[in-house]
């Protein structure tokens, strides 16, 4: 990726990249999983860990794209996975009372990759005046809590949504939504995420410079091609953001 011009507005994604959203659900559906007995409680922790994501990926994005509701896409992911365990949740009130408590646990584990706070205060000093701001795939509320509890509340001029916009990521509506709201071009304004389409490709499409947040620091052949034809930048932690920008 060719050099960047300093940016007015840094916009990221939320989980995963600001917010450590897997070792919080790891941690989290493990101690449900313990405090439950039975079966449930013995059964392999990577395993179910394992599992518990893959149903996260298929029904948050039935969620995302409309199929079912945000509270439903929950009560699917709880009844699968406690389903061959030989537990029925039948009723709503049931599968709500299962992840309310997987919930608890969840937020207990709420935190941030250790590098967030220590980027942005980097960026304000390499780009004065430079804006900060959220775009995540989710409901405001529920995101907004972890913003409040994790302090990045201050340091964040919008938080845009696709609950609210009714846009989800990868689509351009939503980044050209929070671009206005910063009443700057496109291209004046970066994004930062940890999925490659979703994040960086879809930014770049909607004309923003896209940056793809790859912490695990392998890239297959199948990336490898994606980042070279849309151009999009690449970093491995949020560290090298700053120099990057700046």
């Amino acid at each position: 990726m060719a050099a960047v011009t300093a940016p007015t507005v840094v916009l990221f994604d939320l989980d995963d990249t600001l917010f450590a959203h897997r070792l919080a659900v790891a941690d989290g559906v493990t101690a449900h999983r313990r405090a439950s007995g039975g079966t449930l409680a013995s059964a392999d922790d990577a395993t179910e860990i394992a599992r518990w994501n893959q149903l996260e990926e298929i029904h948050y994005h039935r969620y995302l794209s409309g199929e079912v509701g945000f509270r439903d896409q929950r009560r699917h992911r709880a009844r699968a996975f406690v389903a061959p365990f030989g537990i029925d949740l039948e009723t709503d009130a049931a599968a709500d009372a299962w992840f309310g408590a997987y919930l608890i646990e969840y937020e207990r584990a709420w935190t941030l990759h250790d590098d967030v706070f220590a980027c942005l205060d980097a960026l304000e000093k390499t780009i004065p005046g430079v804006r900060f701001g959220i775009i995540t795939n989710a409901e405001l509320p529920f995101q907004q809590s972890k913003l409040d509890a994790l302090g990045l509340t201050p340091r964040m001029e919008h938080i845009v949504a696709s609950g609210e916009v009714g846009a989800t990521k990868p689509d351009p509506l939503i980044f050209r939504h929070a671009v206005a709201l910063y009443g700057v071009p496109a291209g004046e304004a970066v994004y930062v995420g940890d999925r490659l389409q979703t994040d960086a490709v879809g930014a770049a499409s909607a004309g923003l410079t896209g940056i793809w947040l790859n912490r695990r620091g392998t890239v297959t052949a199948e990336e490898a091609a994606i980042v070279a034809e849309s151009g999009v930048g690449v970093i491995a932690s949020l560290a090298e953001l700053p120099s990057l920008l700046g």
